[in-house]
């Protein structure tokens, strides 16, 4: 159980020197206790002390780290059953295999699925975010794949494995900076690769063949002082895979069973015997529990739906995805182009200026602070009404812009069209269409009147 404000102020110095950047050190202990802050902004705090609440304050599945710098990726950190109980911490890492003993045309093809697939969506940029990198036995192709992959995409977090110990130890020196995860122990080399990682400082896979197997690895290894730990539960089949998931999150949540308290590693292509399967069990997988997902291939249709439900998982769904109210330019506008608005949820925002880019129409966009509501939600909470519309577009500039006074509103706020022309005086009102596919010919057949007027 985490510590209170009150007992983490009672173990700093209690100087209220501000140099945390907090008033009091009642204050601080109070955001450290809450998670908004760390404990280490805190420059006075003894070491020991300092470790003490960092354990006592860490989340019941264990933040692990990889990569580093711009391309830092966190697993675990996870601290609820379900996503509505409060939100998914660090979202699921998916990527593919390569080996040293596939082809060099297979290896780079792999890789170039990595520089191919890339897409934004909603402004949140999705792609493939980690790769695995296997010793069949070649250790010489092993470290020069470990460098093939830092150079071409050095973005992606890397699983290394190999039963050599000294090869890996090369491998995790070739990464640098940038931190891999070692994949491998067992009870067969537990001693030797717990060695290898306390030395390189690398996260370590503990690999079993059951959960209680990988839980007695895990507590072997913690009596090793090692901390960043991800765990393969060594499942036979999926729906024992699915169960393993679920009781590592539930008695490291419910019961703080700190052996089991980490994130989770899978493997798809080990139970099902196709792609597609694949693409399944993984949907599956994202929305329960697994930390790294590894399928046998990539390919464009799965691997972007997996992202998309990936990025719809793991945002807070208490606080909507929002833009900044302001004018948005599209399609290079001038004094004489459209004028349209619509509410600041970033959905909203996204489809509606594609819809309006694809129409090669020059416009304004305006978007109004709605708080993250669509368009008919906000306008039912009071925050997308005549008055609060008026009094955006006299305020936003618009009016600098365009020598015209003609503004689109939303189609499904037709209603309101009479009253918001009261409220602009002088501005010509234009009900647009109702579903954002139409924007496209609604929008070249106004400019043409426009232009004939």
């Amino acid at each position: 159980m985490g510590l209170t404000g009150i007992q983490i102020m009672q173990k700093l110095p209690k100087t209220n020197c501000g140099d945390c950047g907090f008033p009091t050190c009642l204050a601080f202990a109070m955001k450290v206790a809450t998670g908004e802050v760390e404990i280490g902004k805190c420059p006075h705090v003894d070491p020991a002390v300092k470790e003490e609440i960092e354990e006592a304050s860490a989340p019941p599945i264990r933040t692990v780290k990889l990569g580093g710098g711009e391309n830092l990726y966190k697993l675990g950190g996870e601290t609820v059953l379900f996503r509505h109980d409060k939100r998914f911490e660090n979202p699921t890492l998916i990527g593919t295999f390569i080996a040293t003993d596939m082809s060099e045309t297979e290896i780079d093809r792999r890789i170039g699925l990595y520089k191919k697939f890339q897409w934004e969506r909603v402004g949140v940029k999705l792609f493939p975010d980690i790769i695995l990198i296997e010793d069949k036995g070649d250790g010489a192709k092993f470290l020069d794949l470990v460098k093939k992959v830092r150079s071409e995409i050095p973005w992606a977090a890397i699983i290394l494995s190999s039963s050599n110990v000294d090869t890996l130890k090369s491998a995790v020196s070739e990464c640098g900076e940038f931190k891999p995860l070692i994949y491998g122990a067992n009870a067969s080399n537990l001693e030797a690769f717990c060695n290898l990682a306390s030395e390189t400082k690398t996260p370590l896979t503990v690999v079993g063949d059951s959960l209680g197997e990988v839980a007695k690895l895990s507590e072997e290894a913690l009596k090793k002082g090692l901390k960043d730990l991800v765990l393969d539960t060594g499942a036979k089949s999926v729906k024992e895979l699915l169960e393993d998931l679920v009781i590592v999150r539930r008695s490291s949540i419910k019961k703080r069973f700190r052996p089991l308290g980490f994130p989770v590693l899978t493997f798809t292509y080990r139970y099902a015997s196709s792609l597609d399967l694949e693409a399944v069990l993984a949907g599956l997988l994202i929305a329960k529990y697994a930390s790294v997902i590894i399928l046998s291939d990539l390919t464009a249709d799965i691997l972007y739906n997996l992202m998309v439900e990936k990025m719809n998982i793991y945002t807070d769904p208490q606080k909507p995805l929002v833009v900044e109210e302001g004018i948005y330019p599209v399609n290079g506008p001038d004094e004489n182009a459209l004028v349209a608005i619509t509410c600041n949820f970033a959905l909203t925002y996204f489809i509606v200026n594609g819809e309006i880019e694809g129409s090669r129409v020059p416009t304004w966009l305006l978007i109004k602070n709605t708080d993250g509501l669509s368009v008919l939600t906000a306008w039912a909470a009071g925050k997308f009404t005549a008055d609060g519309i008026a009094d955006f577009v006299k305020k936003c500039g618009i009016s600098e812009k365009v020598k015209h006074r003609k503004l689109i509103i939303p189609g499904y706020l037709a209603g309101m069209k009479g009253e918001l022309e009261d409220e602009l005086s002088g501005w010509e009102i234009i009900i647009g269409p109702r579903e954002a596919s139409g924007i496209p010919a609604f929008f070249r057949n106004l400019i043409k009147e426009m232009a004939a007027a």
